[in-house]
């Protein structure tokens, strides 16, 4: 039998184009230090206005990843 036990962490990823972008900015630099990861959701997105115009987003995420056994 395979038991799988996850870590969750909370991440907020940042971009100047896109959400799906910030997401990607995320799990990559949690990539770098984390093995094993498997999920994310999204719990929250913002964003950052400048002059009128929307020039940051910003996406709180949670990543599982897999405990080691």
């Amino acid at each position: 039998m395979s038991d799988k036990t996850y870590k969750l962490i909370e991440l907020v990823g940042v971009s100047e184009n896109s959400i799906e972008e910030a997401i990607q900015n995320a799990v990559a630099r949690a990539n770098q230090t984390l093995k094993n990861l498997d999920w994310f959701e999204v719990v929250e997105a913002r964003g950052m206005i400048q002059d009128g115009t929307v020039n940051q987003f910003q996406v709180k995420i949670k990543v599982g990843f897999r405990l080691n056994m």
